[in-house]
Order: structure tokens, then sequence, then C-alpha cells
């Protein structure tokens, strides 16, 4: 019986809750239509591969619609819930599941349908597009189907101002009566999760981009918009969202004022609210460029008087603006800094050595706790840090 520090070990590196994949399975206009399109591309000599499968619903309805075989990947444990539901449904002899990131993945035949909802709020999240490339070139057979086929990206000005109010009033009208401005700034730099309504909109949507899954190689974009304001009000975000078209003939539209999806809409604070007029013209160049494994988004956004060159607003804003960095922090990854481990560091490395193929786990922690008593003398402890590493980097 694994301890219970060894279980919260495991339970605190999962990506998302049963929960949370439980609303995804409850959003019935997403479900349906990731159904149809699996009943349309999937037939009964037909391989599939469920990138994320997550609690493997899309292997299961592959398996329903009667796939020779299904490759089910998830880096996530997860896939454990994914496995006892297959058996559940007396599938797991037509599922294979693989828990691996799927750029580490090799399989012994390449597939006809690769299907995915890798996505966040909007398709630029983590490392979704560049697992898509990878699966596409190494994995899809010739004339095979990507499911979903293509995300379309709108864009539009909206007034909010009861979404802005819960961003700045914290940093504006706090009761200590104090200059908290540094806070205010880095907060309208941020961009969250909410959904805007059809009257909320300043200026017609606008489609900024279209991602097609069958030819995209970068991972990284920039478009710029140009709007006419069509009625009088507040500008307070940047709102984006997109519709997909998972196959021909199947979409799904996440437009203002249709039924609400559980990706919403990412809303882009302006750096101030600014008052527009009908005739107002409003340009934004968006951009979303992947550092490491997540994104930085810029938004520069210029809203003119009428049709003159009178400048209302010019901000220029940045997720790399919005995120509190030390000078000690950044001082650590300057390129002339000469490092040398922590006492946690070297922890880590003595484990990674003794991590040798030979040594079991519960060696390898007494060599450890005996190395570092204070630090690591519970043999519970000394333990659970090994796990830790282990989950993270053996195979």
């Amino acid at each position: 019986m694994p301890s219970l520090k060894i279980l919260k070990s495991c339970l605190s590196s999962r990506m998302y809750s049963v929960a949370a994949y439980g609303k995804m399975i409850g959003d019935t206009p997403r479900m349906e239509a990731y159904i149809s399109a699996l009943r349309q591309a999937v037939r009964p000599d037909s391989i599939v591969l469920d990138l994320g499968c997550g609690p493997g619903l899309f292997a299961l309805l592959a398996c329903r619609f009667e796939a020779r075989r299904i490759y089910a990947v998830e880096p996530d444990d997860v896939i454990q819930l994914a496995r006892e539901t297959a058996i559940a449904n007396g599938c797991s002899d037509r599922i294979e599941f693989l828990q691996h990131f799927s750029t580490q993945i090799k399989l012994p035949e390449q597939v006809d349908v690769i299907v995915s909802d890798l996505r966040g709020v909007l398709p630029w999240f983590q490392q979704h597009l560049p697992s898509i490339v990878d699966a596409r070139q190494r994995l899809l057979a010739p004339g095979g189907t990507l499911i979903p086929k293509r995300d379309m990206l709108w864009a539009s000005v909206a007034e909010v101002p009861d979404h802005y109010a819960k961003i700045v009033d914290p940093w504006e009208s706090n009761g200590c009566r104090l200059d908290l401005s540094a806070a205010r700034r880095m907060v309208t730099n941020t961009w969250s999760k909410g959904r805007i309504l059809p009257n909320q909109m300043l200026v017609e949507p606008v489609c900024w981009a279209e991602l097609d899954y069958y030819n995209v190689e970068e991972p990284d974009i920039q478009a710029n918009m140009d709007w006419t304001v069509v009625r009088p009000g507040t500008a307070h975000v940047l709102s984006v969202w997109f519709d997909s078209e998972l196959i021909d003939g199947v979409c799904l539209c996440n437009r203002p004022g249709e039924p609400e999806l559980i990706y919403g809409h990412a809303l882009f604070p302006f750096s101030e609210p600014v008052e527009v007029v009908v005739g107002d013209r409003i340009t934004v160049s968006l951009a979303a460029n992947l550092v490491g494994e997540d994104y930085i988004w810029c938004w520069h956004t210029r809203i003119f008087a009428g049709d003159t060159k009178h400048i209302k607003a010019d901000f220029k804003q940045s997720t790399l603006f919005g995120t509190p960095l030390s000078t000690e922090q950044l001082r650590k990854r300057a390129a002339n800094f000469v490092p040398s481990l922590s006492e946690d560091g070297q922890i880590h490395a003595l484990i990674l050595q003794l991590m040798d193929g030979h040594t079991p786990l519960e060696e390898i922690a007494a060599r450890v706790a005996e190395r570092f008593p204070l630090e690591l003398g519970d043999p519970e402890k000394a333990l659970g840090k090994v796990g830790e590493l282990s989950q993270r980097f053996s195979q």
C-alpha cells in the first residue's frame, strides 16, 4: 500500500481534476459535435489516435463506431480512469493506452484518424500546436482525417464595466489608502476567461485568423485588426474566441449569443477604459509567441477619433508585463551568471545519479536520507521525494 505522502505527491501532479473533465463531458453542444465528427470519420477498419485522451471518451466513441484499433495517449494519471472505463465498456481489447507525451511515442502503424481537444480558451495553449503538428507529420497516414479540421478566430471590442471593475478595483479603491498602481499595471496586462454578450460589443466581430490543422507548421501567431465603432460606449476589453469546424459539415460556434461552450472567451483588458463614439476607429495588433511551455501574448491597441489621425488611446500591453519578476530570479537567468547547486539541488542531483537502472527506490531513499539527515531523515519523506523524481524522470 503506497504511503499517504506518495499518494499526495501523485495527486498534486494532475493537470486536470476528474470534475474538470466532467464539465467538458457535460458540455452538450461540444460532445454532440465530436460524436457526429467521429461517426462520420471512423470506419470498421479505421485506426484512431485519441491525442490527450483524458478519461478516454473519444477513444470509447471510436470503439463504439467499430474502429479496428485505437491508441489513447495521455501523460497524466487520469489515463488509469480511461483504462478502467474501457474495461467497464468492453473496449479494452481494442484500445491501447500510452502514458506519455505524444511527441515521445512511436506507434507500430500509422493512423487513419487523429482526434483531439488540447485547446484552452484559445488554440494557442501550451504545447497544443506542436503536438498536433508532430502527430500529423509522424503518425497520420496519407489522406487521414484530423478532428478538428480548422479553427476560425474572431475578435471584437466590448464594454464590460463589471468585469473590468473586478480586475482593477482592488488596486484602485483599496481601503488601506495605499498606492497599488504597480499591481494595477500587472493585472491589466493579464487576460482572463470570461464571456461577452452581443449587446456589449462596440464593433462588429472580425475573423482575424484561421488555423488550418492540416497545414499549420508554426506555433506562433500575429494578426492585425481594424474596426469602426458602431455604437457609443466605453471600450474595456478586446474579446477573442474561436469557432471550430471539426470535420466537413460539423461545426462548433462560440460566438456571443450562441449557447455557451466550455471554452468561454478570452478577455484582454485595455490599460484604461476609453470612451468611444460612432465612427471612431480602433486598431489592434495581437500576437502570441510560444516561450518554453506557454505563450506570451501581446496586444497593441490604438483608438482614433473618427476618421482623423487624433489618437484617443495608444496601449502597448503584454502578459510579460503581467508577471512579477524579482531581480534575484532574473539575475539567476542571466547569461553571465555562474550557478552552484543549492542544498535542494544537491539532493536532486544525488537522487538522479542513483537512478542507474539497478537500484530500487527504497535503497535510493535510504542513501539520500543518510547523506541529508536534517532534510530527509524521515524514511517516508525521503521515499516521497525519490518517488516524485522517479515519476518525472524515470522510464
